[in-house]
């Protein structure tokens, strides 16, 4: 093994008892998106004693840089946690009712925190060549995400090469899961609001018969889709939100529909919100009721750099052995890391958090668990990732 990638492995194995504390820490107060300020506080406290220089973001987030001269990169974790009740049983469960990390942030802010140990010690030792920025980003969570929040407050300036992780609980500990091209899709909002005149349900031909309209708003604005956009772009539209009317023989006199607007591709991402707004339009005028549609864009795919994949691929190789990197399809899930990508190379790689026969979590959802070995693990990666760039740039 190359001699920093094996002062990397040393000293993340040197503080792998103080990483799964912090990040037990931070699954037991979890907060939100934007309002993540003791989560922020403890990323400080700890790179502080290794001679990171800290610069504080607005409303919440922490930049950090170390080394000067020649190639910087860039590595990533999101602080937030989810609106979600903890369900596990763990020691360490959340403290704060309704909130969960159950997307694994505290894994990735807690490796990242690792690995900024391991090259506070390569820099110390005048082994690191070049700089190296984390970027401890809020809001991942929300729509459009807190990487354009960084992004706008010069957090992605003078970095040549940017990388980041996320929690996969289908891959097992010890494992990275690894694409080149888009690995997840874009994720958009949609809120599709109906007013009309309402009435009796006898008399549907005397009103606008707003509820059937919101029917046939979530049945055929998928199919429209289907239809109007490429079907290789794999555009998928899920409501979340149905909701009009309190009595059965009334129809009402307004309803929504809210969801999600999926899409792999990202040509096929910047032509969509025009596509739905035509088709809610065409859907409800046979129908006398009248349609608003708010439409957020929120993320891009992450579409990795195939360079920068060698790159943690070769780290992958070398820090974890042959045999522990895997190639992952590209997921529907949307992340705001794809903001980045927009402006610098880099790359997204998934780290196994299943235990080796173990249960397989999925994300979001309130019983989330992982292995926690898969901290040290990610450590390694990300500080292996940094080195791996500057030695090639």
């Amino acid at each position: 093994m190359d001699a920093s990638l094996a002062l990397i492995d040393s000293v993340v194995a040197k503080y792998a008892d103080e990483l799964v504390e912090l990040r037990r820490d931070l699954h037991r107060h979890p907060e939100v998106s934007w309002h993540e300020q003791r989560t922020s506080d403890r990323v400080v406290e700890h790179l502080e004693r290794h001679g990171w220089r800290i610069s504080r973001m607005p409303r919440s987030g922490v930049v950090a840089d170390l080394g000067e001269g020649g190639t910087t990169v860039g590595l990533r974790a999101d602080l937030d946690a989810l609106p979600v009740a903890d369900l596990t049983t763990d020691p360490w469960r959340s403290e704060v009712e309704g909130v969960a990390h159950a997307c694994g942030h505290d894994v990735h802010t807690s490796a990242l925190v690792g690995a900024g140990h391991a090259l506070a010690e390569l820099h110390e030792r005048g082994l690191l060549r070049g700089g190296v920025r984390l970027l401890f980003q809020p809001a991942e969570e929300v729509m459009p995400g807190g990487a354009r929040h960084l992004i706008n407050h010069g957090a992605l300036t003078g970095i040549d090469r940017i990388f980041a992780l996320h929690c996969d609980p289908s891959v097992d500990v010890g494992v990275v899961g690894l694409r080149s091209g888009p690995i997840t899709s874009a994720a958009d909002r949609i809120d599709v609001r109906l007013e009309g005149n309402g009435g009796h349900t006898s008399r549907p031909h005397l009103t606008g018969d707003l509820t059937f309209a919101l029917a046939k708003i979530t049945s055929e604005l998928p199919a429209v889709l289907s239809r109007r956009m490429d079907p290789r772009a794999g555009v998928s539209v899920v409501w979340g939100v149905l909701r009009a009317g309190s009595a059965a023989n009334v129809i009402p006199d307004h309803g929504i529909a809210s969801g999600t607007v999926r899409i792999l591709d990202a040509e096929a991402w910047a032509a969509c919100e025009a596509v739905v707004r035509e088709a809610v339009l065409d859907i409800v005028r046979p129908y006398g009721v009248t349609a608003s549609v708010d439409y957020l864009q929120g993320v891009p795919p992450v579409v990795n750099d195939r360079v920068s994949v060698a790159m943690v691929a070769s780290t992958a190789d070398e820090m974890l052995g042959l045999h522990h990197r895997t190639e992952v399809e590209q997921s529907l899930g949307g992340e705001d890391f794809g903001w980045y990508l927009e402006h610098v190379p880099g790359a997204m790689f998934r780290l196994g958090t299943r235990s080796p026969g173990g249960a397989t979590f999925d994300l979001h959802q309130g019983d989330f668990q992982v292995d926690e070995a898969a901290i040290g693990y990610g450590a390694r990666m990300l500080a292996g990732a940094a080195v791996t760039a500057l030695a090639q740039a």
